[in-house]
């Protein structure tokens, strides 16, 4: 009976010290991890997505996993990392970014409304969609961009934040990637198209914002964003000397270069002559009223806005060209609300230009009234 009750006792206590639960806390938590899910099946612009793909959901670790699409095999290594190793050996493999294999001809848009607005318009080629593990505050917003992956068929991957750093080079990208195509320019000739009808209406209050040589990224975004909240019909840009349509314009536009046509031209100066043939005024804008010779200019609150416009808007530095100046009928300039210190006298390109068309566009909106 004694031996019974010792075999008994023994048989308990070693089923306790197999079992992987005690008071419970999982054994293994401290040490092991599950094993890496198969790579998703899917391929790029059209793949399908891994399972329960949304965030914090049960296939966001297998989302992130590396796969064919280019996510690089150190992540395993850095999920399983061997006993007894240093810890400064696992500190210098935990710091190294995810090396993403971009499809070529690609860029990485970032941004949460320049990736939802690229995701909702469809006018680019999308490959993949990259989304911060542990998004918190803001899961729903990755839950909606998820689901508008889903609609285009885009694969979405649960990454850590170094490795969205690593993808857009540590600019602001709020827990979200998006490898697209890029956006280019449009062609002068489908603007023209587009304002054929307006020709039954000569009244019609039309304006278009030409940039000669805005070279910024930041200045020509937030330039777009301001024509199209004020309602700018068409903004034109000159191929040389300015800067293209990058990830960069598009996250500082807030995503309004994702859903506003920008047109560009060789030769703006041939551009304005058939506008101005055509019965439209072209208005230029400047800093300094002094420095313009044979055009008259007059403060923006004084224009009378009674037929079609072109307003053009010069480059950071020069401003615009005399070439330029020569073409237009009158200069805006902005007046001052106190005197200036040398050195101080003339507004950022892009805060010159919301003035500006803030000015001209109400008057727009006092006429519907």
């Amino acid at each position: 009976m004694e031996q019974a009750l010792k075999y008994s006792v023994r048989r308990a206590v070693g089923l306790w010290a197999a079992s992987p639960w005690r008071c419970g806390v999982r054994r293994s938590s401290t040490r092991e991890r599950p094993p890496l899910a198969p790579p998703a099946a899917g391929r790029a612009g059209g793949g399908q997505l891994p399972p329960a793909a949304l965030p914090g959901g049960p296939g966001a670790r297998a989302a992130s996993s590396p796969s064919s699409e280019g996510l690089a095999p150190q992540r395993a290594q850095e999920r399983q990392p061997s006993p007894g190793g240093s810890s400064k050996a696992r500190k210098r493999l935990a710091g190294k970014p995810l090396v993403v294999e971009r499809t070529r001809g690609s860029e990485i848009l970032f941004g949460i409304a320049p990736c939802s607005m690229a995701l909702s318009q469809s006018r680019r080629d999308l490959f993949r969609l990259f989304l911060k593990q542990n998004s918190g505050s803001r899961q729903l917003v990755m839950s909606e961009l998820v689901l508008q992956a889903m609609a285009q068929g885009v694969p979405v991957h649960h990454v850590h934040g170094r490795e969205l750093d690593a993808l857009c080079k540590g600019r602001v990208h709020q827990g979200v990637c998006l490898e697209a195509t890029p956006l280019p320019f449009k062609s002068l000739e489908e603007a023209e198209k587009l304002d054929l009808g307006h020709e039954e209406n000569p009244k019609q209050q039309l304006i278009w914002l030409a940039l000669e040589h805005i070279q910024d990224p930041m200045n020509l975004g937030a330039v777009l964003r301001s024509a199209y909240f004020l309602g700018v019909d068409r903004v034109v840009t000159t191929q040389s000397n300015s800067c293209p349509l990058t990830p960069t314009v598009s996250k500082a536009s807030s995503g309004a270069m994702e859903v506003f046509d920008v047109y560009s031209t060789d030769d703006l100066q041939s551009f304005l002559k058939a506008k101005t043939a055509e019965g439209w005024e072209v208005v230029g804008t400047v800093s300094k009223p002094q420095d313009v010779e044979d055009v008259p200019v007059i403060s923006c609150s004084e224009f009378q806005w009674n037929k079609p416009i072109v307003v053009v808007i010069g480059s950071e530095g020069d401003g615009l060209s005399l070439e330029t100046q020569l073409l237009c009928h009158q200069m805006l300039a902005i007046p001052p609300g106190r005197a200036l210190h040398p050195g101080i006298e003339s507004l950022n390109v892009s805060v010159a230009t919301g003035i500006l068309l803030h000015s001209i566009c109400s008057q727009k909106l006092r006429h519907r009234g």
